[in-house]
């Protein structure tokens, strides 16, 4: 019988740049090659599935304000994936709401 894959959480670190502009988001990810990693984003969470020999990495994740997650940027090296993604102008899905 094949021995079970062990599932852990990846450590995750994610603060606003500088400028605060940016969200950037650096995911550790130990042994894991590119092909076995998927990194889905929304305006308000980002969750990774990522697996190596041994281990099953998944989580899901809130992001502290909206993201644009269609302009993200994300890069995998040295077994680290880094997301860049700007965050959404203030009011920029507001919509103006009829007062009677």
């Amino acid at each position: 019988m094949a021995e079970a894959q062990l599932i852990q959480t990846p450590c995750v670190f994610a603060c606003p740049d500088e400028s605060g502009e940016y969200l950037n988001i650096e995911i550790d990810l130990p042994g894991v090659k590119k092909e076995n990693l998927d990194f889905k984003m929304s305006e308000s969470t980002f969750s990774i599935k990522a697996t190596n020999d041994d281990v099953k990495y998944s989580g899901t994740f809130s992001t502290c304000c909206p993201v644009a997650p269609d302009k993200a940027n994300a890069k995998f090296t040295k077994e680290m994936l880094v997301v860049t993604v700007p965050f959404q102008k203030p009011h920029s899905r507001a919509v103006d709401v009829n007062i009677e």
